[in-house]
C-alpha cells in the first residue's frame, strides 16, 4: 500500500545416457536468460533427474538438435537432444506413476486440457505422459523435470506443486510450438513467493472475474492471490458476526469457498486481507462510536480509535471469524496509513490516544507506539490460528519504545508516505520483506497522486526482486531475505476501468513480473518477442 533461505546446489545430479549424433558430446542450454545479472542461487530442480531411459532417434540426423520450449516464465535449463519430440495423439493418455497417486488432479485437469484420457496410475506406454513425485526430495520446493524421450513425457515434481508447474511448462509448450521438445527440462522458481494482490474493497469483483484471475495466474506459475476486501469504500465478504458491516456488492462465503477450492487446485494461496487501524471506513460506518477524533472532536477518516478496547473486540471478531474461512497459512493485517500519525505533532492532535499510549507502554512511549503495539495484538490473535503474518512497510516505525514483532513480513510498498523507510532499515534488522514496489508494480485506477499505469515492458527490462524502492536495487547480501513479489490492484477511482478492462490492462504487467519472479536474470528474447509469445499463449 520476509525466511525461507533456498540453497541450492546446481550441477550435483549428472545425466547419461543421452546420444547426439555420433558423438559422446553433452550440452545444457540456459534458456530465457542471460547469465550477466547472477542467479540468486544455484541449480535448484532435483528429485529423481534421471535422463531419458530410451536413446533419441539419432543419429540418422533426421532430427536437428532440439531447443527449449517457448513458456512464460521461460524454463531454466534445457539440456537439447535429438529426437521428434511429443504431441497429443491418438492412444496417447495421462498416467502417474506408483506411488504418486497425489498427482490425480494434475493429471486429470492435464489431460482435459491436452484432450487426452487420463487412464490413473498404470504403466506409462507410448505416447503418454507420466506425472511423478520425486522420491529422493533433492532440490528446491517447486521444482520439476520434465523428459521427453522414446515418443512420452514424463514429469517429475519435487512436490505437488513443482509436478503441477510442469504440467504447466508441457501445455503451454504444446501451445507454442505444437509439440514438446526433445530431452530434458529442469526448472525452479528464484523466489517463494510469487502473486497478484487485488483491492476487492473499492470495486466489487465477481467470483467469476477472480476465478479467471487464478487460472492465468497458474500458467503463469504465480502461488499467491491477495484479496484486500476491507477498506473504506467497501467491506466485501459476508458475515456472520457482524453482518452490519458488509456492503450490498459482495462475496458470499460459499462463492469465497469456490474460490478456494480452485485456487487450492491450481496451488495458489489466498492471502485475506483486514487493513486496520486505517482503512476501516466500512466498518465504522457501522460503528460510528468507535471512529477516531481529533482533539476538537473532528472525525477522521477510516481511522478506528485505537484507544477503546472495544475497537480491538470489533475487529478481533471478525478477524476470527474469516481465519476459519481462509485456511490458507498467510494473513495480511494491513497496519498502514493510520491517520492519526500523519499530523504534524500526532500527541497534540490526539491527546486521548497519546494517554493510552503511556499507559499502556510507559512514560515515554508516543502514538506510533500504540498503533506498532495494535498490529501486534491483532498477530497475537492470528497465530494460535497458524497464520503467518504480514503488514505494509509504512506500519513499521524508526526509534519508538515498541516495534512491530519481527517474525511479521514487510511488504514494502513505498517510500512516499510519512515515517516510510529506506528498505535497507528493514533488511538490515534482518526482516524479511516481500516487494511491492508501487514504481513498478502498481496498477492504481484512474491514475491518482502522480501514478500510471505500468507496463509490462518496464517490469520485463528493469525490474528485479532487488528493486523495492523506486528504480535502484538494494544490495545483493540482502536477497535471501527479500521472499518474492506481488502484482497489485489497486481502486482508488473504482469507476475509472470496467472489470474487463482491469484484465486486459494487468495481463502483460503480470506475465512480466512472473517471469522476473521465476528468473530475475536479462531475458534474452526481447520484449517483443515476449509480448507474442504472450498473445500465441491466451495470456494477452
Amino acid at each position: 500500500m520476509g525466511g525461507i533461505r533456498v540453497i541450492r546446489h546446481f550441477g550435483r545430479t549428472r545425466f547419461s545416457g543421452v546420444v547426439l549424433a555420433a558423438a559422446a558430446a553433452f550440452s545444457m542450454t540456459l534458456t530465457g536468460c542471460s547469465t550477466d545479472e547472477p542467479d540468486r542461487a544455484g541449480g535448484g530442480a532435483g528429485g529423481d533427474v534421471k535422463a531419458p531411459t530410451a536413446a533419441s532417434p539419432s543419429p540418422s540426423r533426421t532430427y536437428a538438435l532440439s531447443k527449449a520450449p517457448a513458456t512464460i516464465p521461460s524454463v531454466r535449463t534445457h539440456v537439447p537432444a535429438r529426437g521428434p519430440g511429443w504431441r497429443p495423439g491418438p492412444g496417447g493418455g495421462v498416467v502417474v506413476a506408483k506411488g504418486s497417486e497425489a498427482l490425480a488432479d494434475e493429471g486429470r485437469m492435464l489431460a482435459g486440457e491436452l484432450k487426452l484420457g487420463y487412464r490413473g496410475a498404470v504403466p506409462a506406454r507410448a505416447g503418454d505422459v507420466e506425472l511423478a513425485l520425486a522420491t529422493a526430495k533433492q532440490g528446491a520446493p517447486e521444482s520439476y523435470t520434465v523428459q521427453t524421450a522414446g515418443g512420452r513425457v514424463r514429469i517429475s515434481g519435487v512436490d505437488e506443486a513443482g509436478a503441477f508447474y510442469g504440467t504447466r511448462t508441457l501445455k503451454q509448450a504444446v501451445t507454442s510450438g505444437g509439440l514438446m521438445p526433445e530431452g530434458v527440462v529442469r526448472d525452479w522458481p528464484d523466489r517463494p513467493q510469487r502473486g497478484l494482490m487485488v483491492d476487492i474493497a473499492r470495486k466489487h469483483f465477481t467470483a467469476g472475474w477472480i476465478e479467471d484471475r487464478l487460472r492465468e495466474m497458474a500458467d503463469l506459475k504465480l502461488n499467491q492471490l491477495g484479496l484486500h476486501f476491507s477498506d473504506d469504500q467497501g467491506f466485501r465478504i459476508e458475515s456472520d458476526s457482524h453482518p452490519e458491516v458488509v456492503s450490498s456488492q459482495h462475496l458470499t462465503k460459499a462463492e469465497v469457498r469456490q474460490i478456494l477450492d480452485l485456487a487450492a487446485r491450481l496451488h495458489i494461496t489466498v492471502i485475506p486481507e483486514i487493513d486496520s487501524p486505517g482503512h476501516l471506513g466500512a466498518v465504522l460506518a457501522a460503528h460510528p462510536q468507535l471512529q477516531l477524533r481529533d482533539a476538537a472532536g473532528r472525525p477522521v477518516r477510516g481511522a478506528i480509535d485505537i484507544g477503546q478496547p472495544a475497537s480491538a473486540k470489533l475487529v478481533d471478531e471478525l478477524l476470527k471469524e474469516y481465519a476459519d474461512l481462509f485456511p490458507g497459512r498467510y494473513w495480511h493485517l494491513g497496519g498502514d496509513e493510520y491517520q492519526a500519525l500523519t499530523r504534524e505533532n500526532p500527541e497534540a492532535s490526539f491527546p486521548q490516544l497519546a494517554a493510552v499510549a503511556r499507559r499502556e507502554h510507559g512514560q515515554q512511549a508516543r502514538i506510533q507506539d500504540l498503533a506498532a503495539g495494535w498490529v501486534n495484538d491483532r498477530a497475537a490473535v492470528l497465530r494460535p490460528e497458524g497464520k503467518k503474518l504480514k503488514a505494509w512497510n509504512d506500519g513499521f516505525f524508526r526509534g519508538g519504545v515498541v516495534s512491530v514483532d519481527k517474525d511479521i513480513e514487510v511488504e514494502y510498498w513505498t517510500g512516499k508516505e510519512i515515517g516510510a523507510r529506506q528498505p535497507e532499515e528493514y533488511l538490515s534488522e534482518g526482516r524479511r520483506m516481500v516487494n511491492v514496489n508501487d514504481e513498478y508494480l502498481y496498477y492504481v485506477l484512474g491514475q491518482p497522486n502522480e501514478f500510471r499505469y505500468p507496463t509490462g515492458r518496464r517490469i520485463y527490462e528493469q525490474w528485479t526482486p532487488l528493486v523495492v524502492r523506486g528504480t535502484t536495487p538494494v544490495p545483493r547480501k540482502y536477497s535471501d531475505l527479500i521472499l518474492g513479489g506481488r502484482f497489485a490492484v489497486w481502486c482508488d477511482l473504482s469507476q475509472s476501468q470496467t472489470p474487463e478492462q482491469v484484465a486486459r490492462g494487468i495481463a502483460m504487467p503480470l506475465a512480466a513480473t512472473s517471469q522476473k519472479l521465476w528468473d530475475p536474470r536479462k531475458p534474452t528474447r526481447s520484449w517483443q518477442s515476449f509480448e507474442q509469445l504472450a498473445r500465441q499463449l491466451g495470456l494477452a
